[in-house]
């Protein structure tokens, strides 16, 4: 069974796999909870710990105990890891989507999309059309010559969510993701994010305070207090 993400201290282990019908997520301690690929999570947040945990997990900070294995490789631990190693690990399992929408403001919306592909020396000419490809299905593909600063907060989120798909990731983690847009510009995104979730059978992971975003995933836990423990499941 290969690994794509399992962090471990003295106390707890967090386990993802990256195979077909296989443990997404699991953690010792939480009553030995766990997601399958395709499926998901939410984290409703207290007062703070969301950022620490996503970081953690997405190999941003370095834990003071234990450590992070992605697809069997020690991703991040208490000793150093390099650089490039965490590098290529996170662009191969991993896609990000964060509140701010995190756009290179120099780069137009598909050279944005295009970056996480050329970083894996895809050719460009392949890279530029999976770009369009995702543009187009999250309702953009017009709009893909245009800055960042050119795009309304939903279209540049739109943007953000192509980004993190675009490399068939087996897992995102999303941080707040329509924090930062009105109600109904925020179910958009959120309906999109789903909806590629499920076609491309993406393990997602959301930390939110929506409780209306939590009661769409498939299992919801609560942060508070620097604990995390399981709120509810939903079929």
């Amino acid at each position: 069974m290969t690994n794509i993400v399992e962090t471990s201290t003295n106390d707890n282990t967090t386990t993802t796999n990256c195979t077909n019908n296989t443990v997404v997520l699991r953690a010792n301690n939480l009553d030995y909870s766990y997601i399958e690929k395709g499926n998901t999570v939410s984290v409703l947040q207290g007062l703070n710990g969301k950022s620490t945990l996503l970081h953690v997990l997405g190999g941003l900070d370095q834990p003071q105990a234990g450590e992070v294995v992605l697809c069997g490789n020690i991703f991040s631990s208490a000793k150093k890891i390099s650089a490039k190693t965490q590098g290529v690990l996170r662009n191969k399992h991993l896609g990000f989507v964060y509140q701010f929408h995190h756009l290179l403001p120099e780069f137009s919306a598909l050279e944005n999309v295009m970056m996480p592909l050329l970083i894996r020396n895809t050719p460009q000419h392949e890279a530029q059309k999976l770009a369009m490809e995702l543009l187009e299905r999250v309702g953009i593909g017009q709009r893909g010559d245009h800055k960042p600063s050119e795009l309304s907060g939903g279209e540049r989120q739109r943007v953000a969510i192509a980004r993190a798909m675009v490399t068939k990731p087996d897992c995102i983690l999303a941080d707040e993701p329509t924090g930062n847009l009105d109600k109904k510009t925020a179910q958009s995104i959120i309906d999109t994010l789903f909806e590629l979730q499920r076609s491309e059978k993406t393990a997602l992971i959301i930390v939110t305070h929506d409780t209306d975003i939590a009661n769409n995933m498939q299992k919801t836990y609560c942060l508070e207090n620097k604990q995390l423990t399981l709120y509810s499941l939903h079929d």
